[in-house]
């Protein structure tokens, strides 16, 4: 079988999958997310063996320690992965769900109610956890999904992809109902691409180039996320000891995923006394600053290592331990350089004033904007949602962390008694 020929039969029968899947009830399909989180956690050592190929051949290839460390996967990471799926298990289930509904006044009635999208493609890349959340997010919706990963992860994918069909199967769930492309060809993203008539949506997870080239081929919904340009802006009357925590923690606890902080404006009343103390803390952990001529300048006075900001470094998203830095007038200023330099994903203000962080709030036109918090709780997990498919720096349908309502859609169904137009 060719590769166009073994996509399309996936396509097929996840089509088919869905149609049964679609008629499940929550307990059925909750029963499976169980069964699925259970067989994950029975399957460790399996996982284990297999995502060391994966780390091996990484550290071969010369993949910087960022991307590594999504990669890896540790029992740790394991149980937090089942955890998720136990977390979505427990979720109210969307499906069915009415959200509103009204009588005409020649009597017929009007629901709009939630119902499952269908088959929805994922193609990503170098995080293996992605193959549980989306596989499981799907199922609870309804959904049947094509899972296509990155040659990075391969092994670790068919091991997690192979757990959670045995552990779905086990509890009655269809055995289509989770599909993985078997091949890390990347000639299988513009076939998926192409296939409307069996996936219904698509959702391209990783770097600028795999989007671009899923968004040129796509016949059918594409929602993305470019890039995770995320910014922090330390105000004027900012605490600067929560800041620096914030600050921290934004750059350092997990610096190569895409809610990471990549820039960090300071207003200029507060720069000096801040980069005295947070500047030295972030190059005690490895961060390498680059300035602009005032954030040089006050770190070279304070005898700390700082590199020129390229104009690219404020639209680069680093996923390392880099980290671009600016002084800035005004919170004005702040704000027109997040419209111009930031990816729309997680913006943050820090600061003692309510009315500049509402304003911050209300002018910041990103997915998720933050007073007073880490950019890292852009998470579905975080949130409450027990997991997320991805998240959408999109305005439509969806935006910000992808979870069970986002892969839903809707159809309204009418109920009469003869009426006919006249």
């Amino acid at each position: 079988m060719d590769l166009k020929e073994h996509i399309y039969d996936l396509g097929r029968r996840a089509r088919e999958a869905s149609r049964l899947l679609a008629q499940l009830t929550s307990e059925q399909k909750n029963a499976g997310l169980l069964a699925m989180a259970d067989e994950l956690v029975a399957s460790e050592a399996e996982l284990l063996a297999a995502n060391a190929k994966d780390l091996e051949r990484a550290e071969a290839n010369g993949l910087s320690k960022a991307m590594i460390d999504r990669l890896t996967l540790t029992p740790a990471r394991i149980a937090s992965m089942a955890e998720g799926i136990r977390q979505v298990a427990a979720l109210p289930d969307p499906v069915g769900a009415t959200i509103t509904e009204w009588t005409r006044p020649n009597g017929i009635r009007i629901s709009k109610v939630r119902v499952p999208i269908g088959v929805i493609g994922i193609i990503y890349e170098s995080r293996p956890n992605v193959t549980s959340d989306a596989a499981v997010l799907c199922t609870k919706t309804g959904n049947a999904t094509i899972l296509r990963g990155g040659r990075e992860a391969i092994e670790s994918n068919r091991a997690i992809a192979a757990a959670l069909s045995r552990g779905a199967k086990k509890a009655g769930l269809p055995e289509d109902a989770i599909l993985l492309v078997n091949t890390t060809e990347r000639e299988a993203v513009p076939i998926m691409a192409g296939m409307d008539q069996y996936i219904d949506m698509i959702v391209p997870r990783g770097g600028h180039a795999l989007i671009e080239a899923v968004v040129s081929a796509a016949r059918m919904p594409v929602i993305k996320h470019y890039h995770g340009i995320c910014i922090v802006y330390v105000d004027r009357e900012a605490d600067l000891e929560m800041a620096e925590k914030i600050v921290i923690n934004a750059k350092t606890q997990r610096p190569g995923v895409c809610n990471a902080m990549e820039t960090l404006l300071l207003h200029r009343d507060i720069a000096e006394q801040f980069l005295a103390t947070a500047g030295k803390a972030l190059i005690a952990k490895g961060v390498e600053l680059r300035g602009d001529e005032r954030a040089q300048a006050i770190l070279k006075a304070q005898g700390s290592p700082v590199t020129p900001a390229a104009e690219a470094d404020w639209s680069t998203e680093f996923l390392d331990l880099i980290l671009a830095v600016r002084v800035v007038d005004s919170v004005d200023e702040a704000i027109a350089h997040i419209e111009k330099y930031g990816s729309h994903h997680s913006d943050c203000i820090v600061t003692r004033n309510e009315a500049t962080a509402e304003r911050f709030l209300n002018e910041v036109d990103s997915a998720t904007v933050y007073w007073n918090a880490s950019t890292r709780f852009t998470d579905g997990g975080e949130f409450g949602f027990g997991a997320e498919i991805g998240i959408s720096t999109d305005k439509l349908h969806a935006r910000g962390p992808m979870a069970l309502e986002e892969l839903t859609t809707y159809k309204y169904k009418i109920r009469g008694e003869g009426q006919i137009r006249t």
